[in-house]
């Protein structure tokens, strides 16, 4: 029973305070109607206080009038509008002033347009002929033949030299473009071409190096050689699944040296006629140079060069055969390599030098300061026919 009770007493406790609260936010919600009505009727009081007429003013010592006594109705002097509405009246002037303003004053006004001034062209003088005769392409088509194309002064007499024969002779076109494709294809194996003007002294200080590849277009090479370096005018198709062979040298020292590209971390190795000449590990940025002496090779001799890639277990996963006759000597001491990522002047002094630490050499020849700084793409001379064996 006591428990009943208890309970009970609790609820009414309960409910009473939950009245309470009720009471307290309703007084407070009122409280701050009452002050916001408040603040309103004080603003509405000083804001109607321009509309308002003056209060009349008593008159000092005039006679009190008797309401039953008859007399004439005189009129108190009434203030005028513009008194009593003056505020109104000043802001509909300042507004029409302004909409005036804006209309005629300002619309009125003359328009400035700044243009910026455009800087004069500059004219670029472009050299309508070159000093000596140069190539511009030079392609194995299909079927073996052949394309040639180059630039000397315009209107001028120019002739293609093969092996140091010449094959043809033409004339060059108001612009001094020349085109040289004969209908007869080349026979597979290498060439060396240069171009020649009507004075037989003036000849090309370039040449390119073509090798017609029996095995079809595809496999052909044409490289142009300058005095700041190769480059390659079309490249074979060495390609064989992850391996892919992008250039081979073949130096005057009995030395050839392969680069191209593979996985990472595997190995590649060399055979020539199937003699084994030596291995190189991809680098981590897909790259791979590989160097090896081969002795005197024969011109006009046809070699066998396989490239092969072989797994972690050692086995071969792809194999690149090239087959090449050895070329003629060109009589240039120097060859010229470009820099790719990863490389370091020590794997490029072995593979063109035979020995890494002749890089000093290849730093010297090129002016380069620091021999631990060089960069993709820098094109370096490699002394190759200089003595080494120190």
């Amino acid at each position: 029973m006591s428990k009943k009770s208890t309970r009970s007493n609790q609820i009414g406790q309960t409910k009473r305070s939950t009245d309470n609260m009720i009471d307290d936010a309703i007084a407070q919600q009122n409280s701050w109607m009452e002050r916001r009505r408040a603040f309103a009727n004080k603003f509405l009081r000083r804001l109607n206080v321009f509309a308002k007429p003056a209060p009349e003013k008593k008159v000092v010592g005039r006679p009190a009038v008797r309401a039953d006594v008859a007399h004439p109705v005189v009129s108190e002097p009434r203030h005028g509008i513009l008194r009593a509405y003056w505020f109104p009246i000043v802001c509909a002037i300042v507004v029409i002033f302004i909409a005036v303003w804006v209309a005629f004053i300002r619309g009125s006004a003359p328009v400035h347009v700044v243009v910026p001034t455009t800087p004069e062209p500059v004219m670029r003088v472009v050299p309508a002929a070159v000093d000596v005769p140069t190539f511009d392409l030079v392609r194995v088509e299909r079927g073996g033949t052949i394309i040639v194309a180059g630039r000397w002064l315009a209107n001028k007499n120019i002739s293609v030299i093969i092996d140091e024969k010449i094959v043809a002779t033409m004339t060059t076109n108001a612009r001094g473009e020349f085109v040289y494709a004969p209908m007869r294809p080349l026979d597979a194996g290498n060439y060396t071409l240069a171009l020649a003007g009507n004075d037989p002294d003036i000849k090309s200080k370039d040449k390119v190096f073509l090798y017609v590849s029996p095995h079809g277009y595809e496999n052909s090479v044409s490289l142009l050689m300058t005095a700041d370096g190769s480059t390659l005018l079309q490249s074979p198709r060495l390609v064989d699944g992850d391996l892919a062979v992008s250039k081979i040298d073949y130096l005057a020292g009995g030395r050839i040296v392969v680069t191209g590209d593979a996985l990472p971390r595997l190995r590649v190795s060399l055979t020539l006629n199937d003699r084994y000449l030596g291995f190189a590990r991809v680098s981590d940025n897909h790259h791979f140079g590989l160097g090896a002496d081969v002795g005197e090779l024969k011109p006009g001799e046809t070699y066998i060069l396989d490239v092969r890639l072989h797994d972690g277990d050692g086995r071969t996963v792809a194999t690149i055969s090239h087959r090449f006759v050895m070329p003629r000597a060109t009589g240039r001491d120097d060859t010229f390599y470009t820099v790719r990522r990863g490389d370091c002047l020590w794997i490029i002094a072995r593979n063109f030098m035979r020995r890494g630490v002749l890089f000093s050499i290849i730093a010297q020849k090129n002016k380069i300061e620091n021999p631990d700084l060089i960069f993709p793409k820098q094109v370096l001379q490699i002394p190759v026919g200089e003595k080494n064996d120190h």
